[in-house]
């Protein structure tokens, strides 16, 4: 797709950004003709990142909470104690432990919709599947939202 037929197919929005080069747009609700998202071309989503330069700390807070950072910084205790962290996700084959207070409730639920949306588990399936290896009970409240889950990737997987 040029940067032509872009311009027909998505809404643009100028932003005023002391840090963006001038003549650069971002994106704002990118939209189809019919209205609905549309997912940007890989092009136009890598000059938005590179249009204002983030950090590349070896430990950087990306959202409230939520920290990105190299192997330096997951092994410097001292530095994740600094920040608060209490909890260290490694991306490099490695395996994830999920776990809450008690392991029945909040971690299942979580196991349960990764199972649903990545692997395309039905929530019977995936309760199946993990009660083959773990007793489970999801919350009432976490059940609906389960449930709100099932229907909305069944209704996605008609279409």
């Amino acid at each position: 797709m040029t940067d032509a037929n872009l311009g027909h197919r998505l809404r643009r929005a100028e932003v005023e950004n002391p840090d963006m080069p001038r003549g650069l747009s971002c994106l704002a609700s990118p939209e189809g003709a019919d209205g609905r998202y549309e997912t940007p071309p890989a092009s136009e989503l890598q000059r938005l990142m590179w249009t204002k330069a983030g950090s590349s700390n070896h430990l950087d807070e990306v959202q409230p909470r939520i920290y990105i950072g190299d192997m330096y910084a997951a092994k410097d205790k001292r530095t994740l104690q600094a920040h608060l962290i209490t909890h260290v996700l490694n991306a490099a084959d490695g395996k994830v432990f999920v776990h809450c207070a008690m392991g029945i409730s909040r971690s299942a639920t979580l196991v349960l919709a990764f199972l649903m949306i990545k692997e395309g588990l039905t929530l019977v399936e995936a309760l199946e599947a993990v009660r083959r290896h773990r007793n489970i009970l999801p919350n009432a409240g976490f059940l609906r939202q389960l449930c709100h889950l099932d229907s909305n990737l069944a209704l996605q997987r008609r279409t």
